[in-house]
C-alpha cells in the first residue's frame, strides 16, 4: 500500500487543542470523512472506537495509530493529528499522546490494513522523525515531513 497516496495536506493538522482521546477521535473522524463522501463522521468515529475497545492503539512515547475498517470506505485514507498538548490515551507507558496517525481502510482490506500499520509503526519508531513532527509549525510543514518520511520508508523497503 502506498501510504503517500492515502494522505494529503488537508488531512495533516498541527497544534490541535484537545483535552481528551474522544475529542481527538472526533477531529480525526471529521477529517477522514471529509475525504470520502460515502462516509459519515459517525461511521468513522464508530470504526475508530470499535477498534480501540479491542485494545489501545497507543505505541508509547506519545504516539498512537488509531485505525479501523469501514464498509463505506472505498480506499484507504490517512490523517495525521499533532496535539498542542498530549492527552491521556491509556498508553502502555502511561505517557500522554500527542502524535496520532490515523488509518481507515475498506472492510475487506485486511492485508493492506496490516501493511499500512506496520509501515507507519516502523516510521514512528524513529526518534528524529517524531522530533521533526513535533517541531512542525503549520499543516503544510507537517505534511511535508510526513511525506518525506513515507518516501524514504518506501525507498528503504524496496531496496
Amino acid at each position: 500500500m502506498n501510504l503517500l497516496s492515502c494522505l494529503n495536506p488537508e488531512r495533516t493538522l498541527v497544534c490541535a487543542q484537545v483535552t481528551s482521546k474522544k475529542r481527538a477521535f472526533e477531529i480525526l473522524s471529521e477529517t477522514l470523512s471529509s475525504s470520502c463522501q460515502s462516509l459519515s463522521e459517525q461511521q468513522v468515529l464508530d470504526s475508530l472506537f470499535s477498534r480501540e475497545r479491542l485494545g489501545c492503539t497507543a505505541l508509547g512515547n506519545g504516539i498512537a495509530i488509531p485505525h479501523g475498517r469501514c464498509g463505506g470506505c472505498e480506499q484507504a485514507v490517512c490523517a495525521v493529528l499533532m496535539l498542542e498538548e498530549g492527552v491521556d490515551y491509556d498508553a502502555p507507558d502511561k505517557q500522554p499522546v500527542d502524535i496520532l496517525f490515523a488509518v481507515l481502510v475498506p472492510e475487506q482490506a485486511h492485508d493492506e490494513h496490516l501493511s499500512a500499520l506496520s509501515n507507519i509503526a516502523t516510521l514512528l519508531k524513529s526518534e528524529s522523525f517524531c522530533r521533526q513532527l513535533r517541531n512542525a509549525y503549520n499543516n503544510q510543514a507537517l505534511y511535508d515531513i510526513v511525506s518525506a518520511g513515507l518516501k524514504k520508508s518506501e525507498t528503504d523497503t524496496s531496496s
